[in-house]
């Protein structure tokens, strides 16, 4: 019984830690295979990039489509092993629906009706979004930046809204082309939001109307300087919040993997004691066995 009872006899993990698809996903989430893939995606960008350059493409146009096609087996490949290494919870990594569904743009037949295709093979260069990580935490801070960043959308389409009708009814006569219409004036204002052109527009419309300057500073200085600013420090806000929730992860894997190797610890440092006392135990009946055996007039069992 005090045998049976050893602590030495390993307790079996479970079949999910050192199973074949832990053991799938372990090299999958590997840092060298996430480097492989990696450059994969850069030759094959490279690859595709052949096909725009005349110079190239008669020399290294067939090089170029192997290439291409060997990227999109290996592609094909790697989403297998990682859909066989997820499994149920492959889906619920927007990266891995993303990488899918490039892949499987890229399988399908480019002639035809669907010849269109042929052009968003390219898109499989996005794939270094999920394969790096920076990547995707910048696009992932942009993602989150989205709620915030309806407002100032909202805020900036009623200030060009309002722009585009005063100027309208300020400078249709000057300048029919640039302010003829609301439509016209909309894209104007937006052009001139972005810092395209705007000197010029005004100094024509400021032949005629040498007051117009103070319509385009007052404008620019509320569009270009104030409400585009607030688009920036909404990015910049997400992208802290991200680095900041990324830091959090991390330290509070740091501490869970200090506590499991805190518990491995402890509980190989009971393991021994419970052994040594075992042993003490056993010790101690075999003394007192051999006393009682020992003894006159006593006849061992």
């Amino acid at each position: 019984m005090v045998e049976s009872a050893s602590p030495s006899e390993a307790v079996p993990r479970p079949r999910e830690s050192t199973g074949p698809r832990a053991r799938l996903r372990a090299l999958v989430e590997a840092p060298a295979f996430q480097r492989v893939v990696t450059v994969l995606i850069v030759v094959n960008a490279l690859a595709l990039g052949v096909d725009t350059v005349p110079a190239l493409a008669g020399p290294f146009g067939g090089v170029a489509a192997a290439v291409d096609q060997v990227a999109l087996a290996l592609f094909t490949v790697e989403l297998g092993l990682r859909l066989a290494a997820h499994g149920r919870r492959f889906p619920r990594d927007p990266w891995s629906v993303f990488d899918l569904t490039v892949v499987v743009i890229a399988l399908l037949p480019d002639s035809g009706g669907l010849s269109v295709l042929r052009a968003l093979r390219v898109l499989r260069v996005l794939r270094l979004i999920s394969a790096v990580p920076s990547m995707r935490r910048v696009v992932a801070a942009l993602l989150g930046a989205i709620p915030g960043m309806v407002s100032t959308i909202g805020l900036m389409v009623l200030i060009l809204y309002v722009s585009a009708v005063m100027a309208t009814e300020l400078f249709a006569e000057a300048a029919p082309d640039h302010f003829g219409d609301l439509g016209a004036s909309l894209f104007t204002l937006f052009q001139i939001m972005t810092g395209d052109g705007w000197s010029d527009v005004s100094r024509e419309i400021m032949k005629s109307q040498p007051l117009a300057w103070a319509f385009f500073v007052v404008y620019i200085l509320v569009t270009t300087f104030a409400v585009l600013n607030l688009f920036i420090a909404i990015v910049v806000s997400a992208m802290e919040e991200e680095a900041r929730l990324d830091l959090e992860n991390d330290r509070q894997a740091d501490r869970q993997a200090d506590r499991e190797a805190e518990a491995g610890a402890g509980g190989g440092a009971d393991s021994a004691a419970v052994l040594a006392e075992v042993r003490a135990l056993s010790a101690r009946v075999e003394a007192l066995r051999a006393e009682v055996t020992g003894r006159p007039g006593t006849a061992p069992r």
